[in-house]
């Protein structure tokens, strides 16, 4: 990975617009400047373009859509922006939030109408930190259907992907203006692709060990669910090139994937009361300040495993889940019939297990917070059937990166814009603020589309100006 010099540098082909990485960024990024009438090519490293939006849920939390409108939600990017501040503790730029708030629902509908991606909202549950009934996605609640969705809409705009394509190195001239690139085929070949504009969006650093080590040493020693191939590419390209960094401790985590079959467990059965136990049948937080923070809570616990415990409200709402599904299909999830039973089949004690419902029961009796501030209102108690899966934390991607402005261009460190760069997606500074405790549900996909539908409106425009 380099920045090298473009004086005296000739391509091979020139593009106006170019996008490396074809996940939901960087899809989203070349429809939006197709949209605005210029020539784009996506150069993605894989063979098959999958990234962290298939791993994902697939789900887009969005305001004022059409869908939520049909459904007579109420909602507005203020509010969404607000929930998204509050998430982080006030760690977020409040402008970079309502910006995120107030593109999310006018892509939603433009992909929908001008590009006939399905979505529909999900009304069965609302996810810890929203306020509102806002999270956008594929009937089959899955990042692999979306990827397809967006895929499909790219061919239909003929717009090429180079698969097999890793960018290994940017050229630069002395104004900082990004000429082209150089990317490596599986013979390794090299190509030279000139442009007018440069989207990154290859996501974050997850894959790399070393910069989870430095930035977020808290989960390094975590399983990483995440796509592999995030290694920082454009961390690294941005600092060579002298760009801001912010939040690198910033990640979404997954309190939550099954044990040992590395599948997420939708936190969908938390807010239908279910709740945590580690191996000593204890709870260890509020299960309702969200699923990524708690990646670093259960890696923490004794053996670094903990159990969700749900009921019958919590199976029904995890049915709507492909990966829920999957797990069922595995046999990870246990079922009983009694505390007795469940103390059995997870093999954890009964005593400490009797002692967390009492003290549930407690809260709920008297309408007072428990010990860790959660409050369990008495439509939410636990009842038999019960059911339990064996979890782990993991880190799923990172949330820090490039600082960016309104229109995702990338900012120097002195608050200058880079003249032809823009970032979006895992590349860019999120809206998660500086810690896993700010990722709102949602987040990875909000900014991977909405910042990447910025910043192929913006690469066209320059692209046309040039």
């Amino acid at each position: 990975m380099a920045v090298l010099s473009a004086e005296g540098v000739t391509f091979d082909f020139e593009m106006p617009v170019v996008v490396v990485g074809a996940g939901a960024c960087g899809l989203v990024a070349a429809l939006a400047a197709h949209d605005a009438g210029q020539e784009v090519m996506v150069l993605e490293r894989d063979e098959n373009p999958t990234g962290s939006t298939s791993l994902s849920a697939g789900l887009i939390p969005a305001p004022c859509t059409r869908l939520q409108k049909e459904a007579g939600i109420e909602d507005s990017p203020e509010l969404f922006a607000q929930d998204l501040v509050a998430k982080t503790h006030d760690h977020t730029p409040h402008d970079m939030a309502l910006v995120a708030a107030q593109t999310a629902g006018p892509m939603i509908d433009w992909l929908m109408d001008t590009h006939k991606v399905e979505f529909e909202l999900v009304t069965g549950f609302t996810y810890p930190g929203h306020s509102r009934l806002r999270m956008h996605g594929p009937k089959s609640r899955t990042g692999a259907d979306l990827q397809q969705s967006l895929l499909s809409a790219v061919s239909n705009a003929d717009i090429d992907i180079v698969t097999h394509a890793s960018v290994e190195d940017l050229y630069v001239d002395a104004t900082g203006r990004v000429t082209g690139v150089r990317f490596r085929r599986p013979d390794g070949a090299l190509e030279m692709l000139g442009c007018k504009a440069l989207v990154l969006a290859s996501c974050g650093f997850a894959g790399d060990v070393a910069l989870v080590q430095k930035y977020i040493p808290e989960i390094a020693d975590a399983e990483c669910c995440g796509h592999l191939s995030n290694t920082g590419d454009a961390v690294k390209w941005g600092q060579a090139i002298g760009a801001a960094l912010a939040d690198m401790g910033s990640y979404q985590g997954h309190g939550s994937v099954a044990h040992p079959h590395a599948l997420p467990l939708t936190w969908a059965v938390i807010t239908k009361g279910g709740i945590l136990l580690n191996v000593e049948g204890q709870r260890f937080s509020n299960e309702m300040r969200g699923y990524s923070e708690h990646a670093a809570e259960v890696a923490a616990q004794p053996d670094h495993i903990a159990w969700d415990i749900y009921d019958a409200r919590g199976d029904e709402a995890g049915m709507g889940f492909y990966d829920y599904r999957e797990i069922r299909k595995l046999g990870a999830i246990k079922t009983a019939n009694s505390l007795e039973e469940l103390a059995s089949v997870t093999g954890l004690s009964l005593a400490a297990i009797r002692e967390e419902f009492e003290a549930i029961e407690t809260c709920a009796r008297t309408g007072k917070p428990d010990r860790f501030g959660r409050s369990f209102p008495p439509d939410q108690m636990l009842s038999a059937p019960y059911y339990a899966v064996k979890v782990n934390g993991a880190l799923f991607h990172t949330q820090g990166g490039l600082v960016i402005d309104a229109e995702a261009r990338v900012l120097r460190e002195n608050g200058t814009v880079l003249p032809n760069l823009m970032a979006g997606g895992g590349a860019a500074r999120g809206v998660s603020g500086d810690s896993n405790y700010g990722y709102l549900s949602g987040n990875g996909l909000l900014t991977a589309t909405a910042f990447g539908r910025l910043a192929g409106i913006t690469a066209a425009r320059i692209a046309s100006e040039s």
